[in-house]
């Protein structure tokens, strides 16, 4: 029992680091316009895949220890 919660626990933390990931690209862009929102937005979006696809290879090791 103790290990399913655990592994719950860490699915939720996974969640809310997805989250986190997103807020963070925002709040990076928010308040920018034209050429200065174009310049950002590139570089946050390429953060933003990097750390979702980060993200997710921790869910699937995760997945494989709770099947």
């Amino acid at each position: 029992m103790t290990t399913i919660t655990r592994e719950s626990d860490e699915l939720r933390d996974l969640d809310a680091d997805v989250r986190r990931a997103w807020k963070t690209y925002s709040e990076r862009l928010h308040g920018l316009s034209g050429t200065e929102y174009e310049d950002a937005e590139s570089v946050c979006w390429s953060e933003l895949q990097r750390e979702l696809r980060r993200l997710e290879r921790r869910r699937k090791l995760l997945s494989r220890t709770i099947s």
